[in-house]
C-alpha cells in the first residue's frame, strides 16, 4: 500500500486533470470552378455531370458552368442544369474560362485552343490515337491532363470503362437483335431461342466487363454463348460472375473458326493492355461464316478484333462483306447516352468532390495511387512513358515530379 500511495504522489496534478482532445486539423476544403463543354465530337452525345451530380457540387459551395445545350443530346435541358445551381453559358469560350474542364470525347484543337495555361482537363483523352502534334500542344499550355477512364478505386477497378463495358456488352446483344431480324434485312431469326426450336449462336471474343454484361444480355434471351480469351482467369471469372457452366476456350484459330462457321452472332470484346487490339478474326475466317450473321466490333476504337471491320457511325452502322453485317461504330454508349451520362456523373461527381476535400488535385494525386495512374500531362510534362515512346517525347515518372512538391 505504501509503494502505491509514493508513487502517486510523484504524479503531477495536472496530468490527473481533464485534458484537451487533440484533434488531427484537417486539410482545407477547396472551393472548385468546374466548366462543361458542350460535345462537338461527331456523334458524342453523352454529358459528363447529370442535373443530380451538379446539385450536389452547387450545394458542396463548388461553381458549375455549364455550355448552353451542353446536356441536349441526352435529354437534359438548360432549365434542369439551372435548376441544379448550374450557371448557363452561351459560348465555349466562356466556359474553357474554368478551373477544371470535364469532357467526354477528346478535345478538339480548336478547343484546346481556348484553354488557359494550367488547366485541368478531365476527359478520355485517347492520346494513343491522337498525332505527337496534338500532345504537344497540351503540354506547351502546361494542362494536367488526365484520362478518367484510367483512373482506378480502391479495389483496382477502373470504374468509368467498368461502367462503359457493361453498356457496350449489353446493347451489343440488343443490336444484334435487330440485325438478326428482317426489319433491318437480316436471316429473320430471333436472338435466343423458343421451345422446339435450336437456339441461336453467339460467340464472344473477350471475357472482360463488355464479355461478361454480352453473356448475361444473350443467355438471358436464351441464346447459346461461347467465350474465348486467352487469359484462363477471365475464363475462370466469368463462369463464376455468370453463376452457370458455358462454354470457353482460349484463342486457337482452328478451333475459333469451328465455332464461327456455326455462329449467328460474333462480339468484338477484346480489349488491348497496350496499343492496338489484337486481330484474332482473319479475312479467311470471316468468309467461312453463316449468310447473313452479324459482327459487333465493340473493340472497334482500339483497332478491332475482325480483319474485315471498318469504322461506321450511328447514321450507317453496318456494312456488309463476304454476306455477313458487320457493326462497327466506336462509342456504342452514345446509343444510350442518357443511361451513359448518367453513368459517367456517378464516378465523375464523387471523384470532383474527393478532389476537393484534397483541397488541390496536386493533393489527390500525392495520396490517391488509383487517381495517380491516371495522369498522362502534368503542368506540361508527358507522365506516360508508353506514350513517349510511341511519339518519341520524353516522359517523367509522375511519382518523382510529385515528390518535388
Amino acid at each position: 500500500m505504501k509503494a502505491k500511495e509514493t508513487h502517486s504522489k510523484n504524479i503531477p496534478i495536472s496530468v490527473l486533470l481533464p485534458q484537451e482532445e487533440m484533434l488531427e486539423v484537417s486539410t482545407k476544403k477547396n472551393n472548385l470552378f468546374i466548366g462543361v463543354p458542350r460535345e462537338i465530337s461527331f456523334q458524342e452525345n453523352r454529358v459528363g455531370l447529370v442535373p443530380d451530380a451538379v446539385s450536389v457540387l452547387v450545394n458542396n459551395g463548388h461553381r458549375v458552368l455549364i455550355e448552353t445545350n451542353a446536356g441536349k443530346a441526352s435529354n437534359f435541358t438548360d432549365n434542369d442544369y439551372s435548376e441544379a445551381g448550374a450557371q448557363i453559358a452561351r459560348s465555349a469560350e466562356e466556359v474553357y474560362k474554368a478551373d477544371i474542364i470535364l469532357k467526354v470525347a477528346p478535345p478538339s484543337i480548336k478547343e484546346i485552343e481556348m484553354m488557359r495555361p494550367k488547366q485541368i482537363l478531365l476527359s478520355t483523352l485517347q492520346l494513343s490515337l491522337q498525332s505527337d502534334s496534338y500532345v504537344k500542344i497540351l503540354m506547351n499550355k502546361r494542362i494536367t491532363a488526365i484520362a478518367y477512364g484510367w483512373v482506378q478505386d480502391k479495389e483496382g477497378v477502373f470504374p468509368i470503362i467498368r461502367a462503359m463495358g457493361e453498356i457496350a456488352g449489353g446493347a451489343s446483344i440488343l443490336i444484334a437483335a435487330e440485325y438478326l431480324s428482317n426489319v433491318n434485312e437480316g436471316p429473320g431469326l430471333i436472338l435466343g431461342g423458343i421451345s422446339g426450336i435450336s437456339p441461336t449462336e453467339v460467340v464472344i471474343l473477350g471475357a472482360g466487363t463488355v464479355g461478361e454484361f454480352a453473356a448475361r444480355a444473350a443467355i438471358g434471351l436464351g441464346a447459346t454463348v461461347k467465350v474465348f480469351d486467352n487469359s484462363l482467369y477471365k475464363l475462370r471469372r466469368i463462369q463464376n460472375a455468370l453463376g452457370r457452366r458455358i462454354f470457353t476456350s482460349v484463342i486457337q484459330p482452328r478451333v475459333l473458326l469451328k465455332h464461327l462457321r456455326t455462329a449467328d452472332v460474333a462480339i468484338g470484346a477484346i480489349r488491348a493492355t497496350k496499343g492496338r487490339t489484337p486481330c484474332v478474326v482473319t479475312e479467311e475466317m470471316v468468309k467461312e461464316m453463316k449468310q447473313g450473321s452479324v459482327i459487333i466490333d465493340v473493340s472497334i476504337d482500339e483497332g478491332g478484333c475482325f480483319e474485315t471491320s471498318q469504322i461506321t457511325n450511328h447514321t450507317q452502322p453496318t456494312f456488309r462483306k463476304h454476306g455477313v453485317i458487320h457493326y462497327c461504330v466506336p462509342n456504342i454508349a452514345s446509343r444510350v447516352s442518357r443511361t451513359a451520362s448518367y453513368a459517367l456523373s456517378t464516378v465523375l461527381g464523387p471523384l470532383l468532390m474527393n478532389i476537393a476535400e484534397y483541397g488541390s488535385v496536386d493533393r489527390m494525386l500525392k495520396s490517391d495511387s488509383g487517381f495517380r495512374k491516371g495522369i498522362y500531362i502534368y503542368n506540361g510534362m508527358l507522365t506516360n512513358k508508353h506514350l513517349g515512346d510511341i511519339f518519341k517525347i520524353p516522359s517523367k515518372d509522375i511519382n518523382l515530379l510529385l515528390a518535388a512538391l
